[in-house]
């Protein structure tokens, strides 16, 4: 008895490393899953004419991001060599000190955050942009512009050797601005020196609505994206195997899924309000408002505080869609208002429940994380646009961006997809 108590004590080391590293990928692969979300939500949201290019954007920036996170990325970040050098699948067999999980789980999960900041920015851009430019760019975003914010914030590293985040009080869980605000900054870039789409605003200031292809894909997207968003929370309290540790996935579970369902109601009243009619797109934007919100620090609030902090976030991601319409600032998918306005919500929210937290923080960390990106993103969007252009001609646009650059239609058989 006493020889299985002394290996049992043993093995328990092992067994919680095997644990958490099982979850880490678990988790990786629901945010993965969330590229499939984001594909179908801005499918579904461009006209028919716009389908497949959009679809092609999604897998392709997916693939970029993995890539270049890979070569550079996660070395800008976290430290260490290019290329991936030097990480293994053992972080525990040899070593001084051993890991709580593999080193390469730590790899596939802050690589599909990576792919979701960059996602972020494919449906702002949406039915006008070259495809290649977009690509581009996505390999700037992914293997620089995203890893030296994330170096300041997850990776510990003072800004320009003036200020560390963390030392000022600013505290991002999962991020609600590493993440989603820095995918929203360089959406907004990208948007200003793009322009809008041609028929949206009238000369007379008028607001002219693009209506969606496919709401039921948009939907399915959005569900998509709520299930992907466990995993990106979740995966955040990054471990599982102790009490202390179940106990706050949990949680984190639970306020997630609170914050999506209070945004999804708030919103809908709202727009019920406004419009007098029960708005699906809005709708979906709200839930993933209510989402955003909750992810700079679900691990504290209690499940009433996420359900309202996710409403707040409902209300907010209405009214943010309709003024950056009235500024003409065109974003197909309402992606700046949900993950950037509502990111900063989010960010500004965890000093309510975080006591670790400042507000004054939060406010440095969010400016540190919106000027860099947006500034650096807009000097590359500008660079691309002088090398190879931005966007594609006024008769691609009207023909559709499908033919233009991907020479198919996701809908052939429909004579009307090019109206």
């Amino acid at each position: 008895m006493e020889e299985l108590l002394n290996t049992t004590a043993g093995d328990v080391t092992q067994l919680k490393y095997a644990l958490d590293t099982f979850y880490f990928l678990v988790c990786g692969a629901l945010v993965m899953w969330m590229a499939a979300g984001f594909a179908m939500l801005e499918a579904g949201l461009v006209r028919a004419k716009n389908t497949t290019e959009i679809l092609t954007k999604n897998i392709a920036l997916y693939a970029i991001a993995c890539i270049m996170y890979f070569v550079s990325g996660y070395a800008i970040m976290y430290g260490g060599e290019y290329f991936l050098t030097g990480i293994t699948g053992d972080g525990f067999t040899g070593v001084e000190e051993p890991a709580t999980y593999a080193p390469s789980a730590d790899f596939y999960f802050q690589v599909v955050f990576v792919a979701t900041a960059m996602s972020i920015v494919s449906g702002a851009v949406a039915e006008r942009m070259k495809l290649w430019s977009f690509l581009l760019f996505a390999v700037v975003m992914t293997g620089f512009i995203y890893p030296m914010e994330g170096s300041w914030t997850w990776g510990g590293n003072a800004v320009f050797g003036m200020y560390t985040l963390g030392d000022l009080g600013f505290s991002d869980f999962a991020g609600s601005g590493i993440v989603h605000m820095a995918g929203a900054a360089a959406a907004l870039a990208g948007v200003l020196v793009l322009g809008a789409r041609k028929g949206k605003y009238g000369k007379n200031g008028e607001i002219n609505a693009i209506p969606g292809c496919n709401l039921p894909m948009a939907t399915l997207g959005a569900f998509i994206l709520w299930l992907g968003w466990f995993g990106f929370n979740g995966g955040s309290v990054l471990a599982t195997a102790s009490v202390e540790s179940a106990n706050s996935v949990a949680v984190v579970f639970m306020n997630t899924n609170a914050a999506a369902a209070g945004g999804v109601v708030a919103a809908m009243i709202v727009a019920r309000i406004l419009f007098g009619k029960a708005d699906l797109t809005m709708a979906l934007n709200g839930a993933l408002a209510g989402l955003v919100a909750i992810t700079a620090e679900p691990s504290t609030p209690s499940a009433l505080q996420a359900t309202i902090f996710g409403a707040l976030g409902g209300v907010l991601v209405v009214f943010a869609i309709i003024t950056l319409d009235k500024l003409k600032i065109d974003d197909p998918v309402g992606a700046i208002s949900v993950h950037g306005v509502v990111g900063l919500l989010g960010l500004l929210l965890v000093p309510v429940t975080n006591d670790g937290s400042s507000f004054s923080g939060q406010i440095i960390g969010a400016l540190t994380i919106f000027i860099w990106v947006f500034v650096v993103s807009l000097i590359a969007w500008l660079v691309i646009k002088a090398i190879m252009g931005v966007r594609v001609t006024e008769e691609e646009e009207y023909e559709g961006v499908d033919l233009s650059e991907c020479g198919m239609e996701a809908y052939p058989e429909f004579a009307s997809s090019k109206k």
